[in-house]
């Protein structure tokens, strides 16, 4: 006798439900899904590499004393507009730029007194660094011989009140360490390193800091601010260093400035931008950077003098983790040209910037060419 076998229920229930036509119908594969699946992977471009740009600017001597000429214009204007003293397309381009420095030539505060028998002293108001924003300043450059110039509250005035409207500075400071410090500063991810220090002055007024007490930093040996700058180099990725030297109203170097700037280069720097004798100098590239020994004054006095804004353009990729990289980035170094006269620095169009690209070739000993566009290229 055969045994039954049992069919499960399920299966049962099914059966009833097809006679009576009530089965769903099972679902068709989504061939298109698939598909389309492989078209978008397909059609997805390859991710492009990662780039960047950033651009420095700087300028010369800027002079905001109430006491000296260029204050005085703007006092006499009756106005508060400092395109009364510069020329819109200038403050447009320093505006424009990721990181814009100027040299301070003067202190901000509302105490003091000349100090000794120094013959030149400039002080303005606080309320006066307004007009760094109104420039677009991110940061200037306190190493030089007029900070100290009505004493030492006026200079801590001067620390506060740029630290108040929140602009760095560099090259000086409450200390030795602090004036001796690098400043960084990033833009588009690059981090760049501003060194300062001054060897301006035969009669010393402007006091070196120290351990304990306030000033700037100094190279007239270069052994701290070669140190500095090596500091810098090992934590940025581009280092500027800013001396302020020379002889005033001389396109001839020293032959220190020649050999130190050379040796910042050697020690770690990537650009050497220069300050002091009031009048551009030359320029030149050692070890493929620029080096410029002279910016000259951008907004000072009331002499008729050439001046420029100097662009330093960075440009290149990206590595995977994000990181610039800058062994293979590309640098330029772009001039703006203008005139100060009669207390106005003005703009240079055409003619004037060829003039004054010819005359910077002329002092630069030819060793520096610069096209129509402002790009300076080794000779």
């Amino acid at each position: 006798m055969k045994k039954l076998q049992l069919i499960p229920f399920v299966l049962i229930v099914a059966a009833l439900l097809a006679l009576a036509g009530c089965a769903a119908p099972a679902p068709e594969p989504d061939t298109n899904a698939d598909v389309q699946q492989t078209e978008s992977t397909a059609a997805e471009p390859e991710p492009e590499p990662a780039t960047f740009e950033v651009s420095l600017g700087f300028a010369g001597d800027l002079c905001l004393a109430d006491n000296y000429i260029p204050m005085e214009h703007l006092a006499e204007l009756n106005s508060t507009d400092i395109s009364d003293g510069i020329d819109q397309r200038f403050i447009d381009k320093m505006r424009e730029v990721d990181l814009m420095w100027i040299n301070n030539e003067f202190v901000f505060s509302n105490r003091g007194e000349p100090i000794g028998d120094k013959m030149w002293t400039f002080c303005g108001a606080t309320e006066n660094v307004k007009y760094l924003h109104d420039l677009g300043i991110d940061i200037v450059g306190l190493a030089n011989n007029h900070v100290f110039d009505f004493g030492e509250e006026s200079f801590l005035d001067t620390l506060d009140t740029l630290k108040d409207a929140g602009i760095p500075y560099v090259g000086a400071g409450l200390t030795l360490d602090e004036a001796s410090s690098p400043v960084y500063l990033e833009a588009n991810g690059v981090k760049v390193a501003y060194v300062a220090a001054s060897r301006a002055e035969y009669t010393i007024y402007t006091p070196e800091a120290g351990e304990y007490t306030p000033g700037i930093m100094w190279c007239y040996d270069n052994e701290l601010f070669l140190e500095e700058i090596r500091e810098a180099a090992a934590n940025a990725d581009y280092v500027v260093a800013l001396p302020h030297w020379g002889v005033e109203h001389s396109t001839e170097l020293e032959y220190e400035q020649v050999e130190s700037a050379h040796a910042y280069i050697d020690a770690g720097a990537d650009a050497v931008i220069g300050a002091h004798p009031h009048i551009l100098q030359g320029l030149e590239y050692y070890e493929g950077k620029p080096i410029m020994y002279s910016l000259g004054n951008f907004w000072f006095d009331a002499y008729d003098i050439d001046t420029l804004v100097a662009e330093i353009r960075i440009s290149g990729e990206k590595d995977e983790s994000g990181r610039v990289d800058m062994d293979s980035a590309k640098v330029e170094l772009v001039l703006w040209p203008g005139t100060q006269s009669e207390v106005f620095t003005a703009w240079s169009d055409a003619s004037e910037r060829t003039r004054i690209f010819d005359y910077l070739g002329e002092i630069s000993d030819y060793q520096v060419s610069i096209s129509d566009d402002g790009v300076v290229h080794p000779a």
